[in-house]
């Protein structure tokens, strides 16, 4: 006899995004339609699912019409709220898994899907693999977001696209600005972009370049070593040739011997719990060297959280693609896969098309997917045209907010975030 199907639980870990909401209502959405009885969002994550009795809501009471869904694919940020929350290892704290297992037999769940990225992938192996030690047969499958694009064995990840798009754009508006003000002796402007080990979203900056845009003069990676002179020679050389200098750097760029460039002006001594340091300073730093040397004025512009919160910014293809892998994670959990995570397979560049698949998270969890040196030009200064060929079709398309009084409008119920 066919079990009757019962409820799903899904959560948001890491950093938010401009389209993990996307996926949320694709999860959501793909439940319902394959006759799950309720849908259940974790607060804050695995952590905050741990807390007391179990931090959740009942989906169904928050997306209850078509307009829900829409809004919700249209705010930005985690709207169950998110985490970075290490499960230890198994035999380091079975009475932990113990207890998160028993407070999902308690919800009668089937399925456990987690919307997040590297980190967050960890903790689908984690629960799938004590799935198997104890018989139990919840499916556990990931569902890939993060703005960095950095997990393995997919082509790209949701977030990553709406980010790209936000950064292309506003550093085509940096250049612009900085264009209408020369200055005697010169101007130099640093952008800092998110990025720890991997320079897809620095690398995004090119997309500023076009006809009516030179775009930036130099982007500087994680991937590659920084030399700190050699960078002053290169600014140098562009202060002869123009009166303006944009530059996009990784927060996360590092000298050969592996000091965050970040590290040299600030005590980075904040981790998180997966062993990560909290960078911020880089662009601050590399402006008090540049003005030390040329006496020239300097700018420094960290977009920090707005190049992942600019729903306003966000890509079509982006946020349909998070739809639907959200979707093709609960079809997956629905059909029996479990230790697994969906993955976005490119198909073409031109017409774009990608479709999707599940992969062993095992070989996903805790890797890293770097910009591939050969995207990097020889000097390390810039990226490539293969670079901007796979960037470029990830940033197609508006989704146009829905707009109340000249705001964008986002899913809000009240009440609701008291629990946040």
């Amino acid at each position: 006899m066919k079990k009757e199907k019962r409820n799903v639980i899904v959560g948001q870990s890491g950093g938010p995004t401009a389209a993990i909401n996307s996926s949320l209502a694709g999860v959501f959405r793909t439940a319902i339609d394959r006759g799950y009885k309720k849908v259940y969002g974790m607060i804050h994550g695995i952590q905050g699912f741990m807390e007391d009795d179990g931090r959740y809501i009942d989906l169904s009471e928050h997306i209850q019409s078509g307009l829900d869904a829409e809004l919700l694919k249209r705010t930005p940020s985690a709207y169950l709220g998110s985490c970075r929350y290490k499960l230890p290892d198994i035999h380091e704290d079975r009475d932990l898994y113990e207890k998160i297992f028993k407070m999902l037999d308690s919800l009668e769940i089937d399925c456990f899907i987690y919307i997040g990225g590297n980190d967050s992938m960890d903790t689908i192996k984690k629960l799938s693999d004590y799935a198997i030690i104890t018989g139990s047969d919840i499916r556990f499958v990931g569902c890939p977001k993060t703005i960095d694009n950095d997990l393995a064995l997919t082509d790209h990840t949701p977030g990553f696209g709406s980010a790209a798009k936000y950064i292309g754009t506003s550093v085509k508006e940096i250049i612009r600005d900085g264009w209408s003000l020369e200055t005697a002796h010169g101007q130099v402007i640093i952008v800092e972009v998110m990025g720890r080990n991997a320079g897809w979203l620095t690398g995004a900056s090119a997309l500023a370049k076009g006809e009516d845009c030179d775009g930036p003069d130099a982007i500087y990676l994680p991937e590659l070593p920084f030399d700190p002179d050699k960078f002053l020679d290169k600014v140098e050389n562009l202060l002869a040739k123009k009166p303006v200098v944009v530059i996009a750097v990784s927060e996360g760029i590092k000298t050969a011997e592996g000091t965050y460039v970040s590290e040299l002006a600030n005590d980075l001594s904040y981790q998180d719990a997966f062993g990560h340091k909290q960078l911020t300073g880089t662009a601050r730093y590399l402006c008090d060297l540049v003005s030390g040397k040329f006496q020239c004025k300097t700018r420094c512009i960290e977009l920090s959280s707005l190049q992942r919160a600019a729903s306003h910014c966000a890509s079509r293809v982006d946020i349909l693609e998070a739809y639907e892998v959200g979707g093709a994670a609960m079809k997956a959990a629905d059909e029996g896969d479990s230790g697994k995570m969906v993955v976005i397979q490119r198909l073409s560049d031109d017409p774009y098309q990608a479709g999707t698949e599940v992969k062993d998270v095992h070989k996903i969890a805790n890797d890293e997917r770097l910009v591939p040196r050969e995207w990097i030009n020889e000097e390390g200064t810039y990226v490539t045209n293969e670079f901007i060929t796979y960037v470029r079709p990830l940033i197609q398309g508006d989704v146009a907010p829905v707009m109340v009084d000249g705001i964008p409008r986002h899913l809000y119920k009240p009440g609701y975030q008291n629990l946040l």
